[in-house]
C-alpha cells in the first residue's frame, strides 16, 4: 500500500473494530501525539489499546486524505452517540508500509464560539 492507503486503511480498520488489522499498519515503536490534551501514545500496543478501550458509541468517516511522499494528512469526522461530534486533523509519517509517527488534533466540532472581534464578519455552520 502507498502511504495514503495505509492511513485510510487504519481509520477504516478502527471503524470496523479490527484491532489486529489496525495494529499491522502501526510500527511497533510508533508515537502518536495529541497536542490539544498534551498526551503521547507511545508504542503500537498503547495506540491500539487507547482506541479499543474508548467509550462505545463512536463511528468514523474519512473526509479526505492527502499525501506527499511518506507524509500523509487526514481529516476525519468521529461522531459519538453520547459525546457529540469530533473532528480530527491527523498528520502521519509512513515508512515501510507502517505509520511511525502521528500528530492528531482532536476537537469537539462547534465547541468554540467565534471571537467577539470577528463575530460580525463570520457565518456559523
Amino acid at each position: 500500500m502507498d502511504p495514503s492507503e495505509v492511513v485510510r486503511a487504519l481509520w477504516y480498520r478502527m471503524q470496523d473494530r479490527n484491532w489486529a488489522g489496525a495494529g499491522e499498519l502501526i510500527a511497533e515503536n510508533a508515537v502518536f501525539d495529541w497536542p490539544a490534551s498534551r498526551e503521547r501514545l507511545a508504542g503500537r500496543d498503547t495506540i491500539i489499546a487507547v482506541n479499543r478501550e474508548y467509550q462505545e458509541g463512536w463511528a468514523i468517516k474519512v473526509v479526505r486524505v492527502v499525501a506527499e511522499d511518506d507524509q500523509v494528512a487526514a481529516e476525519v469526522e468521529v461522531p459519538h452517540a453520547d459525546l457529540g461530534q469530533f473532528r480530527v486533523a491527523g498528520f502521519y509519517t509512513v515508512r515501510d508500509g507502517q505509520i511511525s509517527h502521528g500528530t492528531e488534533y482532536w476537537i469537539t466540532f462547534g465547541a468554540d464560539e467565534p471571537g467577539a472581534d470577528r463575530a460580525h464578519l463570520v457565518e456559523r455552520y
